[in-house]
Parts: structure tokens; sequence; C-alpha cells
């Protein structure tokens, strides 16, 4: 079988409002809204699709989700201080110091990591 991944859709609550965290804290860039709701945004090579939905499968912690995001990032520390002075709180780790936990607004979870010092 031949294929290839395409994007990643993320059903949230408000799709505008997750479209401000995905742009002014991520650094997202949007690309189109279709039908004032379907929020298409990329950062790099990755696509996603911000969808309305209901997210009903909340996590308390990165261990317990269904699915989690991680993102690169060359300096650990300066990237952890740039996105808690934009209002970012980190939520814990994936059991280490250098494996740093978030979730968007909907409790979408991420993980931060320097992938030379993972």
């Amino acid at each position: 079988m031949n294929f290839e991944p395409g994007h990643i859709e993320l059903f949230v609550k408000d799709t505008i409002t997750s479209k401000a965290f995905y742009a002014d804290i991520l650094g997202f860039e949007e690309i189109e809204t279709q039908a004032g709701v379907f929020v298409w945004m990329k950062k790099g090579n990755l696509t996603i699709l911000l969808r309305p939905g209901k997210n009903q499968l909340q996590a308390d912690d990165y261990q317990s989700t269904n699915f989690g995001l991680v993102v690169y990032t060359e300096n650990l520390d300066n990237s952890v201080k740039e996105l808690e002075a934009k209002g970012l709180q980190f939520r814990g780790t994936d059991g280490s110091e250098k494996c740093l936990t978030f979730t968007d607004p909907d409790g979408n979870w991420f993980q931060l990591v320097n992938p030379d010092e993972h």
C-alpha cells in the first residue's frame, strides 16, 4: 500500500479561540478558514485543521491521554521562556525534565522536547 500522512484534525469547541492559541502562542500560520469555522493552519511541514467538535476525551496528564503531539525545539530552555512569556502554562513532564507537557485550550496534549537531548 502506498500512502503518506496528510494533515492532523483537531476537534475543538471554538475554532476561533483555538486559532488564536495556535497562532499567537505556538506560531502557526493560518492558511484558510472555510465556512467561518474550519481553520487550516501550518507550521513547517505540519498542517492541522481545527474543526468544531465535542472533544470529550479529556485527560488529567500526558500519560493518560489517547493522543499527544510532540513538538521539537533546538533550545528547550529558551523555548520554555518564550512560551511562558506568551502565557503558556506547562503541565508537568512525561517522566523527564527534558520532556515538558502542555495542553491547548481544549485539553489536547503536547510534549516539548529537544530531540538531541531526548
